[in-house]
Order: structure tokens, then sequence, then C-alpha cells
């Protein structure tokens, strides 16, 4: 006995049915393909790509410029695309084969559109984002141009905004600044980039938090002139220093009236002026508040061509100075001439430990030590030992936080000049009812 055969009549209809499915399935992996490589590239990466002259890039600009143009569309492209198609199998397959038809028709279709119209073309587009980009950037920019499709899409972004109030995707992609910084230690640990790359993009994210207290030269270490010195006088106080420029006094610190320069000094001097006053020579001094970023800073003083600014405090009076040297330190790192004397910042000690200069930045010591110590309303070292000791402090004073103890080695007038670092164990934490034991036991 011969078993049934399963006749299949395909109508006309079926037929153009079958033909929109296999049509569907195309736009949705085209339209997968897309979403993954646009969303992927960044406005610098199009710009590069369009000064190479590729094609699609002027296009693939526009569309990375304004993603909310085309976004939405796309997605809803990609919504109808699916759903449309799923629903023509189900009819088709129930037509043909009947209930059980639509069950196994069901099962296929989930199947064959997950591998073919979502994980192969976004793995595709993902190993070849500069491609996929590109060969889908012009049709995806015509369909974001298509004004039905488009206004359809912003109605039911209304629609959605209505239920879920928000203001909707305004720009991207984008990362956050951590994102950033992981990155680019990804990048660092696979050789794409160099240690001292990775370094500086870590500087210039951070110079956009940092203030000009942070940078500044202290008013202790400010070298000035008072107004009434002889020009000969101030000419050697420069020579010693190695300075280009020293801020010149009134009545006290709080009083800088200006800066010389050592070009008029030297001027001066070559014109027989040197016994004369030094006020005669000085030049006006920009001032800034200690609160203000150091970027802006860097900006005001490439726009107005000024080295030195000196930094006021919330009273009104002088905090420090800051110079243009400063702010690119921040960036680059330090920079040492053939006039710097200054001790080194931070120096392994033979007993055990790390000697630190005082006006080391916590910042600075965290990145540069093993151990991590705590921020506070403190910028330095020295800072972070009399908040802790509530008082001034003498050489030989200890203070410790969790993981290290900090030793005053020296002390200049009411000045923490050298501070001796060293790691300790954290302690075991202390249950209530052990303490209540030590308590017992050592009465």
């Amino acid at each position: 006995m011969s078993a049934p055969v399963l006749a299949v009549e395909l109508t006309t209809s079926d037929i153009w049915m079958l033909v929109a499915i296999v049509v569907l399935i195309v736009v949705s992996i085209l339209t997968a393909l897309a979403e993954t490589a646009l969303v992927r590239v960044s406005r610098a990466k199009a710009a590069s790509l369009a000064e190479e002259g590729r094609p699609g890039a002027q296009a693939l600009v526009a569309l990375v410029a304004q993603p909310e143009r085309w976004l939405n569309a796309l997605l809803l492209v990609v919504l109808i695309s699916q759903i449309v198609q799923a629903s023509l199998t189900g009819v088709l397959a129930g037509r043909l084969f009947g209930g059980w038809g639509v069950v196994v028709a069901t099962g296929l279709n989930v199947s064959v559109m997950y591998v073919l119209a979502e994980t192969a073309p976004k793995t595709w587009a993902i190993q070849h984002t500069e491609r996929a980009a590109l060969l889908s950037a012009r049709p995806v920019k015509a369909l974001a141009d298509f004004a039905p499709l488009r206004l359809l899409a912003q109605l039911f972004i209304v629609i959605t905004n209505v239920i879920l109030p928000g203001k909707g995707l305004k720009e991207g992609p984008f990362v956050s600044e951590e994102e950033l910084l992981a990155v680019a230690a990804e990048a660092a640990e696979s050789n794409q980039i160099e240690l001292e790359e990775r370094q500086l993009i870590e500087s210039i994210l951070e110079f956009g938090d940092t203030v000009v207290r942070e940078v500044m030269v202290p008013r202790p270490d400010m070298v000035c002139v008072s107004h009434d010195f002889r020009v000969a006088d101030v000419m050697e106080v420069v020579l010693l220093n190695g300075y280009s420029r020293v801020p010149v006094l009134g009545e006290g610190i709080d009083d800088v009236i200006g800066l010389v320069f050592a070009k008029d000094l030297m001027r001066a001097e070559r014109d027989g002026k040197e016994d004369e006053p030094v006020s005669s020579l000085v030049r006006g001094a920009k001032a800034v508040p200690e609160t203000k970023p150091v970027s802006e800073l860097l900006r005001e003083m490439q726009a107005d061509q000024f080295h030195m600014a000196i930094v006021i405090d919330e009273y009104g009076g002088t905090a420090g100075l800051v110079t243009l040297e400063d702010l690119i330190e921040e960036l680059v790192g330090e920079i040492v001439d053939e006039f710097d004397t200054e001790d080194a910042r931070i120096e392994p000690v033979p007993g055990g430990g790390i000697r630190v200069n005082g006006s080391l930045s916590i910042d600075d010591a965290n990145d540069l030590l093993p151990m991590v110590l705590p921020e506070g309303d403190y910028d330095t070292v020295s800072g972070l030992v009399l908040s802790l000791l509530g008082r001034l402090a003498a050489a030989g004073d200890v203070v410790e936080v969790p993981g290290a103890s900090l030793t005053v080695e020296r002390v200049q007038g009411r000045r923490i000049m050298r501070v001796r670092i060293e790691e300790r164990e954290q302690p075991a934490e202390v249950g209530d009812g052990d303490l209540e034991r030590q308590q017992d036991v050592a009465t």
C-alpha cells in the first residue's frame, strides 16, 4: 500500500504572496544591516570617509549628523516588514497546510528570520562597518527623505511621548567619559595606541573638570618685587630665578599692580635707567578667580595673548598666579627646564615607603602612588594632613587614612614641605561583641 501524497496547489495569489514574503525578508536583512552599521559610525569617521571621496560618504555624513531624522523611519520599516512578512507566512501556511502548517511555518519563520534577518546581517555589519555604512547610506537617506514615512514615524513618536513623556533622541551616537576612558584602556591593552596616548586622552578629559586653584602657583611660592625696587635690583631677581616676567606689588601681596617683563628691564638697563623705580615699567596683569575652569582660561590666554594671570580668592585677596605653562602641564605632564631646581615630587625611601612633596595634588598622588588617598575639601597632600590633624603640623606628626599612614618629615614655617607615605594593612572590621570583649579585657 503506497503512502499518501500531499498535493499542494498554488494559486496566482499564493505565488504573489510567496514573492512578497521573500521581498520582505530581503528588506528585513538590508534594514538590519543598515541600522547596525550606521549607529556604529562616528561623525569624525564619516567626515574622514568624505575627505577620501568614498562613494556614499556625503550621504553618510548627513545621516550621522542628524540620526533622529532617519533612525525612527528605519525602525518603522523594520517593524512593518517583519510583521507583514510573518502575517503573510501564517496566512499562506494556513491555506496550504491547515492549522499544523501554521505552527510549523511559525517555528521555521522564527528560525529563518533570527539567522538571516538578524544575526547574519548585523554580524557582517559589525565586521565590515565602513563598507556596510557606505552601501546603505544613500538608500537610508532616500528613505528618511520620503515625507509620508517620516511623518508617520513622527506621529508614532508623538503618541509614545504622550504615554511616556520624554524628549526623544536628540543626538548620537555618543559615549560618556567613562566609556571613552574604558575604550582608551582597552586600546592600550591591545597595543592599538601607546600608553602615552592613553594618558593624554585621560588628561584631556580631566582637563575640562580642573579649576585654576588646582594648577596655580600658590601665594607662598610666588616670586614678587615691590613697586619701589630699582630696575637693576629687579633684573637681579629675574636672572636668579630665570623668569621672563614677575608680579609687581603695591602696598602688599594682595595689591598686585601688574607685571614687569625681563625684556623691558634689559632695555631700561641698556638705556641707563637702572636706578629708576620698576613701577615705570609695569604692564597690566590679568586677574582670574580661583574657581575658573582651566579650559576657559586657556582659550582666553590664546585669544587675548597673555601668558600669566593673578589668581584671586573669594575675598579679593591674592591666592597665587597661573601661567600658560601650568595649563599645558595639565595636558602633557611636568615640563622641566634648565632653571627648575625644585625637589622631586615623588621618590622612594630606602627604608620603605614613598616621600612626596607636600604640594603634590591628591589627583596626581592617586595617579602615581600604589594606594588611594581620600579626597575632600583640600587639593594637596599637605591639605589632607592638616585636615586630619586639625592644627598646624610639626615634623614627626603622623596621620592615618585607609590603607596608608602619612608622616610629616619637613616643615618650613607653617608649611608642610615633605611627607612620607607608607602602605599599611586595612584593619579587620570589629563587631559589637568583639568590641565589648576587648573593653572588658582592657578594664
